[in-house]
């Protein structure tokens, strides 16, 4: 399939598209918010905007470049659940079989002891009450305590260890009757290796990356002059994350442990939820064929059922208007999240600081990937540039 992103003489619809965009990536690099990011923004599979900027690595003056790696972070989870969706297209997965069908060692328990089985359908919408060590209160929470890792970590152990690990702390309610972000894709992302036989890499590079024509995204160390460095919001300027460093995403957390020396680390375990590198470009490709329905990776109506809402209830905690589907978040009501987007726009991101969005109703695929963690992921950069898409007024105008 050919990179959504090769043509160079496309026309641009909206005239004052470009000098929006331009002016919120300055204003944010102006005013030190980003270090440096790579913006990729598509209509009807035509690009129509694309810019790389700032600078990969501050220190050594190293310019963005719009081929950069990056971390990808909770961007792997995208890659994971089309995966998983495919060997549901090949009949080799249901939706709604329990996990421990294929995975019978991983057979956690709710807090009263009583077993629970867990469907890939509540694992891919975050239904499955399991949890995010993260996420946790304090450092001797549960997860802490079982030494579960985020994915984030150099923790020194396999995937089937951290499985098991998972597998022993109760889950936080019955699976299916609430939505919590967890490490439910990890587990997605093990269910998917054994699935195919071999590494949770290979089954991505099989089903996803060659049928996309994929060339940077996936699991391999990357070359260090090509892989962005990492900062942290900070004032006057974000800070260069040091090795270690746990920052929290939310108030009320403990955080995540952030350890980048990680992407090089071969003998690292293929974290479905966490783990990837790869490319602003790789990312589009993705979304760009699930926005068109899904080929040549899956059929229409599977594409349907990722991008419906699957969880019904409230809206996700921290988005109001939002619910979500299998892998990525769907915009249940626009005036709720105060968003031009259209209902039904998917939306997720990564804690290196990323975020991305389709919006299928006016055909528009958007991918911000920066270093800077968090304000390419939350911050003010994400709803400028949302806002700047859509010709909405905000701070960058």
């Amino acid at each position: 399939m050919p990179n959504p992103l090769d043509s160079s003489t496309a026309a641009l619809p909206d005239p004052d598209l470009e000098a929006r965009l331009d002016r919120v990536v300055q204003a944010s690099l102006a005013e030190r918010r980003l270090v440096g990011c790579v913006v990729l923004v598509a209509r009807d599979g035509v690009p129509v905007y694309r810019r790389a900027a700032g600078l990969a690595d501050r220190e050594a003056g190293r310019p963005m470049r719009e081929d950069t790696l990056f971390r990808l972070a909770s961007v792997t989870k995208v890659f994971v659940s089309t995966a998983a969706l495919v060997l549901v297209a090949q009949g080799r997965l249901a939706l709604d079989e329990p996990l421990d069908r294929k995975l019978p060692e991983f057979r956690p328990c709710l807090a009263d002891g009583r077993p629970a089985r867990i469907s890939l359908r509540q694992a891919l919408s975050h239904s499955a009450g399991l949890g995010y060590r993260f996420l946790e209160e304090d450092a001797d929470g549960p997860y802490a305590r079982a030494g579960v890792s985020d994915g984030m970590d150099r923790s020194g152990i396999d995937l089937a260890e951290n499985l098991r690990r998972i597998a022993q702390v109760p889950l936080l309610y019955p699976p299916g009757s609430q939505w919590g972000y967890s490490l439910a894709t990890d587990v997605v992302g093990a269910l998917v290796a054994r699935v195919c036989g071999g590494s949770l890499g290979d089954a991505l590079r099989e089903w996803v990356g060659v049928p996309l024509g994929l060339l940077d995204s996936g699991f391999e160390p990357p070359t260090a002059e090509r892989l962005a460095t990492v900062y942290v919001s900070d004032t006057p300027a974000p800070h260069r994350l040091a090795e270690g460093e746990t920052v929290a995403p939310l108030d009320g957390c403990v955080g995540i442990r952030f350890e980048p020396a990680r992407a090089f680390d071969a003998d690292a375990f293929h974290s479905g939820g966490a783990g990837m590198v790869g490319s602003a470009g790789d990312v589009l490709a993705l979304l760009e064929s699930l926005r068109r329905g899904g080929a040549p990776l899956l059929p229409p109506a599977l594409v349907e059922e990722m991008g419906r809402d699957q969880i019904g209830g409230p809206d996700l905690p921290t988005a109001p208007g939002f619910g979500f589907g299998l892998g990525f978040s769907v915009l249940r009501d626009p005036r709720a999240a105060n968003s031009p987007e259209s209902p039904g726009t998917w939306r997720w991101g990564g804690a290196y600081g990323h975020s991305w969005f389709v919006d299928r109703a006016r055909a528009l695929s958007v991918v911000a990937l920066t270093n800077t963690l968090y304000e390419g992921m939350n911050g003010r950069f994400v709803e400028d540039l949302r806002d700047a898409v859509y010709g909405r007024g905000g701070h960058g105008r």
